[in-house]
């Protein structure tokens, strides 16, 4: 089967397609014909071996996380030849192939009114979103206000949909050129983050998402409500600092950790028959072209995802 690989860390450019034996799958597992994967700044973390521990030292690597295709073999319920979506857990990429080896609990059956490319474009950003956010408006009453911090990105276009499908007034910072895109996903309020400090306001927000991670706990906790909660994705040493000792405080601080299961993916499943939420891709390119892809994705300027028609 074709993949995409990299034989040593480093620049995308160590990136390229190389032919490797079809996977086979274990107990509890089941393989995939991927039609599509999506990139995350995950991959890029990972290509660069900044989670070296993790990961091993065995090359070469794989890569990609978030997939959709067909099953190759049945899942449960599901029988050869469906159409599924999902993500692959843990620090070992794998999903830009032809085929990958998934666990079960790491895919649904994807909704029949989206597209390959569509349905891979999903995965670990609505579920990282969804992960993030429902938990902490479950600690307050309606009606909710949740500010997102790097709305136009992959994660924050997904985090404004979930809001709102979670009954939240939505405030989002972005540059200029992306507010009116935050208000066509929904956003109530839209700001330019060089132009406003949307943390100068007091007791605001009863979520404040930060989901490029450059905003403190500290900086944040004045337009925190409370109870509150300051979220985030990137891990730091500070943030683990913050979640230990906000434990038994009103304001908390969190790093979100996601982690495929069914439930959820069928939750998304759900909402996207219903209409409430939509994928968002920035641009779709060919396998040889992954490198490219996750260049633009570390600019931080893609609007919404970056994904890889494999097959």
């Amino acid at each position: 089967m074709k993949a995409i690989i990299y034989e040593k860390f480093g620049s995308p450019e160590v990136l390229k397609v190389a032919e490797l034996a079809q996977p086979i799958p274990g107990a509890g597992e089941v393989l995939v014909r991927v039609h599509a994967a999506a990139l995350n700044p995950k991959d890029s973390l990972l290509r660069k071996g900044k989670f070296k521990a993790l990961q091993g030292s065995q090359f070469p690597k794989l890569v990609g996380f978030d997939f959709a295709g067909t099953l190759e073999t049945a899942a449960d319920d599901l029988p050869v030849g469906t159409r599924v979506f999902g993500m692959k857990n843990g620090f070992q990429g794998a999903t830009v192939a032809q085929f990958a080896v998934v666990k079960t609990t790491e895919l649904a059956a994807m909704p029949k009114k989206l597209t390959f490319e569509e349905g891979a474009a999903i995965p670990l950003t609505a579920l990282t979103s969804l992960q993030a956010l429902r938990p902490a408006l479950e600690r307050v009453k309606a009606p909710s206000a949740v500010l997102i911090h790097g709305a136009s990105g992959g994660v924050g276009v997904y985090a404004i949909q979930i809001a709102k499908l979670l009954g939240a007034h939505v405030t989002t910072t972005s540059s200029a050129g992306n507010m009116e895109f935050c208000r066509s996903l929904g956003a109530d309020i839209a700001l330019d983050y060089k132009a406003t400090t949307a943390l100068e306001y007091e007791n605001k927000y009863d979520v404040i998402f930060d989901v490029f991670g450059n905003r403190t706990f500290s900086k944040a906790r004045t337009a925190l409500k409370s109870p509150g909660t300051y979220v985030t994705t990137v891990p730091s040493p500070q943030i683990a600092f913050d979640q230990v000792t906000t434990l038994m405080f009103a304001k908390k601080a969190h790093l979100v950790v996601v982690s495929p299961n069914r439930e959820d993916l069928d939750f998304l499943a759900a909402a996207i028959t219903k209409g409430s939420l939509k994928a968002v891709i920035d641009r779709v390119l060919p396998l040889e072209e992954t490198a490219a892809g996750q260049a633009l994705i570390e600019t931080k300027r893609a609007k919404g995802k970056v994904v890889i028609r494999v097959d």
